[in-house]
């Protein structure tokens, strides 16, 4: 389970991440990356950081019906939790399911989301 402290609660953060941070697409997601050094705004952030990285999912209707999106959400949360401590503090992730991800095995999944912050946090501990 992933504490609160490490979840992306409003919008308007999960807007910022999205349209500001860089992004890299596997076959079943897409993971955005925006660390609070590079948000580019001039003055504080808007909201108040407490603990490390956050993470926040997007799982549309696209990848299946309600029981299905639910599974896939608590899978990449799952997957999310030991990322904690490999990860800068300043780091917002957005995982977005793609339809495939309904599909996919947990591992597979867990795979392609190491794979993609590997490349996108190179500086990051992210083993494989």
């Amino acid at each position: 389970m992933l504490p609160e402290p490490y979840r992306l609660h409003h919008r308007a953060d999960f807007s910022r991440t999205v349209r500001r941070g860089r992004r890299i697409g596997r076959p079943d997601l897409v993971v955005h990356v925006l660390l609070s050094s590079e948000t580019g705004e001039e003055g504080p952030r808007p909201t108040v950081r407490i603990g490390g990285p956050r993470f926040g999912l997007i799982v549309s209707k696209a990848v299946g019906s309600a029981v299905i999106r639910h599974r896939v959400a608590r899978r990449l949360r799952h997957m999310c939790a030991p990322l904690v401590a490999e990860l800068p503090e300043e780091a917002d992730i957005v995982i977005r399911a793609l339809p495939g991800a309904a599909q996919a095995t947990s591992a597979e999944l867990d795979r392609q989301v190491r794979g993609a912050l590997r490349k996108l946090l190179p500086e990051s501990g992210v083993a494989s």
